[in-house]
């Protein structure tokens, strides 16, 4: 197909879905992670008839999941160029941005002179500064946080800096506000993303966090194919946490999401708003929810649900239309700690044109992925190597 006959991409993260660990991995302690391969032999194998027939079983062996003797997407595997394995980090690469130095990360808490910043220009003085899970912070401090009014502030693995408060207690917007302050603060330090993390329930035992959630990121270092798009008068509609992880920059649409369901669900109906340009999906429940919880098994069912989603998308897609499916680190449950994982991610690319698949191998960069819609959109970019050749 001649480039000029593009008329769309949509390009779906599957939130930390890696598919085995990096040579430097173990420099990050992830030796041996795999996330995929380890969620589907804790599952006793799974049933991925869509994804088999595309090829994921010939990216790697996978209990119930068969190489395809005829896939029917070009298939291979990319690996992470930037340092880091953090949602941000792997997102900007895919768009195009590369990052030689990781975020920086606070796992004893966060230096004195930002506390005091924040409590300064917020009149809130935090409980918490420590390194902590979501779950376990609320449990720990969510009883206090309701008798004395002071927000919780905690980190994780990752390079973030988040706010929990219940929603009686702060208001959402107020909580928003507090964020944003933060995030102005923290700008000198290269800290990845703030986030808001609004809770409901009346003690430790009935705590959750709502899906108000909110990121505050990091502008990207460098274009992204998601401006240069934009500039080029094409739409860009992302789904899910996208505007947030790019700061909204190269958006031009948007709707935040719920559930990996609901995203689906929205990606479906920006397909009836785009007519030419960029759908960009994040999935977060693989993540979010069993990733770091280590619940392999939720893991899996939500790869089967995703599965059973993906024939509505596909008899969807028009001649004019490319689908990517890839990934943006690991999270791989089975593997000591709840954090991400160094590992390489899946590509799967499909149009309804293409007749047979094809081995794309392995990737040096996730920026392969903004190189090939610059090339479908013919739009000069210098990071990456298009696939769209093997297409």
């Amino acid at each position: 197909m001649k480039c000029h006959e593009w008329r769309r991409v949509v390009l779906i993260t599957l939130d930390g879905v890696g598919v085995g660990e990096l040579p430097d991995a173990d420099r990050y302690g992830d030796a041996g992670a795999n996330t995929l391969k380890h969620v589907v032999q804790c599952c006793g194998g799974l049933q991925l008839p869509t994804l088999e027939r595309l090829g994921l079983g010939n990216i790697l062996p996978l209990p119930g999941v068969s190489p395809a003797a005829s896939p029917a997407a070009a298939f291979g595997r990319m690996r992470e160029l930037s340092a880091g394995k953090d949602t941000t980090t792997g997102h900007w690469e895919l768009a195009g941005v590369i990052q030689a130095e990781p975020f920086p990360t606070y796992p004893a808490g966060f230096p004195r002179e930002i506390i005091e910043s924040f409590a300064g220009e917020t009149g809130c003085s935090p409980l918490g500064n420590v390194a902590a899970s979501g779950t376990d912070i609320l449990r720990h401090l969510g009883e206090e946080h309701l008798r004395s009014g002071r927000p919780i502030v905690y980190t994780s693995a990752d390079s973030v800096f988040q706010i929990a408060a219940h929603e009686d207690i702060f208001p959402v917007d107020r909580l928003y506000e507090i964020c944003r302050i933060a995030r102005r603060i923290l700008n000198p330090y290269r800290v990845g993303r703030v986030i808001a993390r609004p809770f409901i329930g009346s003690c430790a035992a009935d705590f959750r966090r709502t899906s108000r959630r909110h990121d505050f990121s990091l502008p990207p270092t460098a274009e992204t194919i998601l401006e240069s798009l934009q500039r080029a008068g094409l739409r860009v509609y992302g789904v899910g946490k996208i505007r947030d992880i790019f700061a909204g920059r190269g958006v031009t649409d948007f709707v935040y999401t719920g559930s990996n369901a609901e995203g689906m669900a929205r990606t479906l109906e920006a397909l009836e708003k785009v007519e030419k340009g960029m759908v960009f999906t994040n999935l977060v429940d693989f993540d979010m929810l069993f990733g770091h919880r280590l619940d392999p098994l939720g893991f899996g069912r939500a790869l089967e649900e995703f599965d059973g989603w993906l024939p509505r998308l596909l008899e969807r897609l028009r001649p004019s239309d490319l689908l990517l499916i890839t990934a943006d680190h690991g999270c791989d449950p089975t593997t000591p700690g709840t954090d991400h994982t160094r590992e390489y991610v899946p590509l799967l690319a499909w149009h309804p044109r293409l007749r047979r698949g094809s081995d794309l191998g392995e990737r040096d960069s996730f920026a392969d992925v903004a190189a090939t819609i610059a090339e479908l959109f013919e739009i000069e970019f210098s990071v990456g190597r298009s696939v769209l050749p093997e297409l």
